[in-house]
């Protein structure tokens, strides 16, 4: 009798913390890691944006997988809400990195040792500690306006959550001006038919070897408004292969994608801005909910309708066209709806931060420096898709990424998630150094490729994270 009930004490931790999951089910607890001294150079990330999505690639190719271990991933979200990171491990033993999750983007990249640009502060792949490390002889070199990334596709075991996968991915070895403060690369959750690497992302490789609980995962993303010098903090979860009940209520409202595997695809219905609703034609609704992207980006006339409705408000020039600002006391809202619910933006998440005047990337003589910038942008006209909706919008619901039967859904949080922290206080945005792909070109040898408060954020950084434009070169299947 004293032995088994030994056994069962000694067991008592392991049940406790098997009540935790709910069968594969993964709950990744997102961090958020706030850089006070990094500073945003936002014209150049939203022409970034606007090419991420106008590239084409061809010949896709899939990679095998297999299920693994069992384990929670902290994660980080960067730059005061502006994208949200994960750890994944990689090679074996396993050697661990901060990798961007981009819904927007399929492919995998990494940083490694034999990085010749790389500063100090990027946590770097070393393949030679690697047992199970595969280089290919194929290579492929990405440029961009800020930079490049090069490298060779390569394979070894990469480990996300509970999941472990023999992967495909791009093992850089000369990039700038690309990531920063302890970033390493970028994670896609997109579907295969936009990979540029033409492999298959980790999360459809489980999915089509049957090893997630449901065939989906979901995000909430954290707010935080007024964080200074934090290096650390709770940035939202991600959890693979199901959804948490306990971080929103109610029914998740699944929208069926409208348009074969691509991007995660919606069809904007219609806008509220100020009370007053915009109708959006189908036509020009098409939508790609991007986790990458800290904006919402609406095509040239819509931007304009949206702001028309706010008093006071201009759009800047310059380099810094497509913004626009509004004055600082305006409570901006809006709602968008994708054909169901009109989901509410808080205010919060509309006010960038102020307009400095004295700032070369925002002189504009209408924009005074007590005009702020607004969180949607004009994306430009004849794209496809013709809408970007990012975290802007992703921070206000909770988000669900189906593959089967495809579809996006979105649920109301619980309550008392996603709080404003602090006091937010009007603060200049200024120009850095960002990810700026223009004309991203890929070339390879060996395999084919395609060439609640009107107060801004303090401290705000605006990186739309376009790291994943290398796997911007993308066509749509209709």
């Amino acid at each position: 009798m004293l032995s088994l009930l030994l056994v069962a004490i000694a067991l008592l931790p392991f049940t406790l913390a098997a009540r935790q999951l709910d069968g594969d089910v993964v709950h990744a607890p997102i961090m958020r890691r706030s850089h006070f001294n990094r500073v945003a150079n936002l014209p150049k990330t939203v022409e970034a944006l606007r090419r991420k999505y106008g590239h084409q690639v061809t010949n896709v190719k899939s990679t095998k997988s297999k299920r693994a271990s069992t384990a929670a991933i902290p994660m980080t979200c960067e730059e005061n809400d502006s994208y949200y990171s994960s750890v994944v491990s990689i090679g074996t033993p396993p050697q661990n990195f901060n990798l961007i999750l981009d819904t927007g983007a399929s492919d995998f990249w990494v940083v490694t040792t034999s990085c010749t640009s790389c500063g100090s502060d990027i946590p770097e792949f070393n393949p030679s500690n690697s047992s199970t490390y595969k280089a290919t002889s194929s290579n492929l070199e990405l440029d961009y306006d800020s930079g490049s990334a090069q490298g060779v596709i390569a394979q070894d075991s990469v480990t996300f959550g509970s999941f472990e996968l023999s992967q495909e991915f791009l093992a850089v070895n000369v990039t700038s001006g690309l990531i920063y403060n302890g970033l390493s690369g970028v994670m896609g959750l997109g579907f295969t038919s936009i990979s540029t690497l033409q492999t298959t992302p980790f999360w459809e490789a489980l999915y089509n070897a049957n090893d997630l609980a449901e065939p989906l995962f979901s995000f909430y993303l954290e707010r935080y408004v007024s964080q200074a010098n934090n290096s650390a903090a709770p940035g939202g979860m991600l959890t693979l292969g199901g959804t948490n009940s306990s971080l929103y209520t109610g029914s998740i409202e699944y929208l069926n994608m409208t348009s074969p595997s691509s991007f995660w695809l919606l069809t904007v219905s219609s806008v509220t801005v100020q009370g007053k609703t915009i109708a959006v034609d189908p036509l020009s609704g098409l939508a790609s909910i991007d986790t990458s992207t800290t904006l919402i980006g609406a095509p040239t006339p819509i931007a304009a309708s949206i702001w028309a409705q706010v008093p006071g408000s201009t759009e800047l020039t310059g380099n810094s066209q497509g913004l626009y600002a509004f004055p600082c006391d305006t409570n901006v809202t809006v709602r968008i709806s994708f054909g169901g619910t009109n989901w509410a933006i808080s205010p919060l998440d509309m006010n960038i931060g102020t307009v400095n005047e004295f700032d070369p990337t925002f002189s504009n003589a209408s924009a005074p420096s007590q005009m702020c910038v607004g969180a949607i942008f004009d994306v430009g006209i004849h794209n496809a898709p013709a809408w970007i909706i990012g975290a802007t919008f992703l921070k206000n619901v909770y988000s669900v990424f189906r593959a089967n039967p495809a579809a996006v859904g979105f649920a109301q949080l619980a309550s008392g998630l996603s709080p404003s922290t602090g006091s937010p206080e009007p603060s200049p945005v200024v120009t850095g150094s960002t990810p700026s792909p223009s004309n991203t070109s890929a070339s390879s040898s060996g395999s084919s490729t395609s060439s609640g408060s009107a107060s801004p954020i303090k401290n705000i950084a605006l990186p739309l994270i376009l790291l994943s434009s290398v796997a911007g070169c993308v066509t749509l299947f209709f």
